[in-house]
């Protein structure tokens, strides 16, 4: 199982920051990645649709023998890995972006934070929840942020359209005063260096792909999984075809990919 791939999946591109953040501290590792690109945004789906889709992505990514299945989407770790972990865990590792990420909100002791994501993941309530238990003494804020995700897979990133919005959202008063904001979406690191400028530098912006490779090399450690022979094999999968995946895919990862579409609804 060691030579076997991690598996991730996204409603799209966002998760590939996180595969890149994977990629860039366990080079030895192959991937098998699925975006969703047919039913993205999941911030606006149900949490009964997010569930579905992740269960058949999970079926899917297990059937390419995936040795761990990391939800690198805030929507569906909020929504859906309870439920995958009842329905998967006898059968591979699953890990989400939230948990890493809380803890190491928990570790800093940040007086005030600032969440933003998806309307699914911040009427969840997840973060707040989780974090109570984590950080009690830190207030947490948090916001969604709808247009950032379908402006990001249309491509308005590092122009006016984009500043205008990032500018219309982190100027609300509620994240007065932060000293930490959490990109509760995994397509928010793509506008990271947009965000922090807004802050002039002075906010800690939080982005899960750091702290999911920290605990995705423990895991692989602990239960002898590292892939040490040398042989590496990335594919990428989606449901649909978005000219703009495959630009931001071939960004972060240096050029030719395997980029194929598969139909896993029919």
């Amino acid at each position: 199982m060691k030579e076997h791939p991690i598996g991730i999946f996204d409603s799209g591109v966002g998760g590939l920051t996180v595969a890149n953040a994977i990629k860039q501290a366990l080079p030895g590792e192959s991937l098998v990645y699925f975006g969703d690109t047919a039913h993205l945004p999941y911030g606006d789906k149900s949490a009964e649709a997010i569930r579905y889709y992740s269960g058949r992505i999970t079926e899917f990514l297990l059937s390419h023998n995936s040795k761990v299945v990391l939800v690198a989407c805030n929507s569906a770790s909020a929504s859906a890995f309870d439920s995958l972990k009842i329905r998967f865990q006898d059968r591979t590792i699953l890990i989400d972006v939230i948990d890493p990420v809380v803890d190491y909100l928990g570790r800093r002791n940040f007086r005030k934070v600032g969440i933003i994501g998806t309307k699914r993941t911040i009427t969840s309530g997840t973060y707040e929840q989780k974090l109570r238990d984590k950080a009690p003494a830190t207030e947490v804020v948090s916001m969604a942020t709808p247009l950032l995700v379908p402006m990001i897979e249309e491509g308005f990133i590092f122009d006016d359209i984009s500043n205008a919005i990032i500018r219309t959202y982190l100027s609300n008063n509620s994240l007065s005063e932060i000293e930490a904001l959490v990109l509760g979406c995994t397509h928010y690191p793509i506008i990271k260096n947009q965000i922090s400028r807004f802050f002039n530098f002075n906010v800690e912006v939080v982005d899960s792909g750091r702290n999911v490779s920290q605990i995705l090399r423990e895991i692989l450690e602990k239960n002898n999984l590292v892939n040490d022979s040398g042989k590496v094999h990335d594919q990428f999968f989606i449901s649909d075809y978005t000219p703009y995946f495959e630009k931001i895919a071939r960004m972060f990862f240096d050029g030719e990919i395997n980029l194929q579409k598969a139909d896993i609804w029919s």
